[in-house]
């Protein structure tokens, strides 16, 4: 673990005089939270917040107390919405910070912030900045085209493993090797943005990988998932599709992608 060096100094953002006792362990309860979820960098405003950041990430967040619970600020909109939780109103203002929500309480925050370091690692353009650093590293030999795909494949499962929390789109299914990273877009017709684009693609168990694969299954604009014509009853079975089709919680970012996947790779 790096050495943390503190270098801030808190003001009570009601009376502006220095912070209570128990402020002050609640302010250290906070930096635990951040520290063990990998914000290594400590700094701090007044007014009862304390800001980290990462020398892994490119996350910065904001730390604070707000009607009992934990405040969290975020520099990065796109994960603040992948956390799915409810935006509250700027209690501050602050420079650089894109979102602010809450959380339960300190073992919540301890769940929020470790997933939040994580989808901002995961999310467009990191997986990119992480694929172009680690093929630099390569031969000229070595960066053939099969190198390459390979190293930004594992990147892209890496991805959707964080942006799904290891489970399947559509089942559920929480077992690692069971799952696989689909693209939507394939990799041969994508350019190097898109192939490493968590939002071009599914976690998907390895029989609704292979059928989206193959254009067997897509995903309208709903999220329903739509078996190709050319399915047999015996395989809409098991695919579990001869009921009801599933739903898939979609973003407004992978909807050119499954658009590209219905036009150009479903079988209709």
């Amino acid at each position: 673990m790096p050495e943390v060096k503190v270098t801030w100094h808190v003001f009570d953002s009601v009376g502006g005089g220095m912070l209570s006792e128990l402020r002050l362990l609640t302010l250290a309860q906070l930096e635990k939270a951040a520290i063990d979820s990998g914000f290594d960098v400590v700094g701090g405003p007044g007014n009862s917040l304390m800001s980290f950041r990462s020398s892994q990430c490119p996350l910065k967040v904001w730390l604070g107390i707000l009607d009992a619970r934990p405040l969290v600020g975020l520099s990065m909109a796109n994960v603040a919405a992948e956390l799915d939780r409810p935006p509250i109103s700027a209690p501050l203002p602050v420079e650089d910070c894109s979102a602010w929500i809450t959380a339960v309480d300190f073992v919540d925050l301890d769940r929020l912030l470790s997933r939040a370091f994580a989808l901002s690692r995961a999310l467009p353009n990191q997986l990119l900045e992480s694929w172009e650093q680690q093929v630099q590293t390569l031969s000229a030999t070595e960066r053939e085209s099969v190198v390459r795909q390979r190293v930004g494949q594992e990147l892209f499962r890496e991805g959707l493993l964080t942006l799904w929390a290891g489970r399947c789109a559509v089942t559920g299914l929480d077992e690692p090797v069971l799952l696989r990273a689909s693209h939507a877009k394939p990799w041969k017709d994508a350019n190097d943005a898109e192939r490493l684009d968590v939002y071009n693609g599914l976690l998907l168990a390895a029989h609704l990988d292979a059928a989206f694969d193959k254009g067997l299954i897509t995903v309208d604009e709903s999220g329903a998932v739509v078996p190709s014509p050319s399915l047999s009853p015996m395989s809409l079975q098991v695919l579990g599709l001869d009921s009801e089709r599933p739903i898939v919680k979609l973003r407004v970012q992978h909807q050119p992608y499954m658009k590209w996947h219905r036009e150009h790779v479903f079988q209709e």
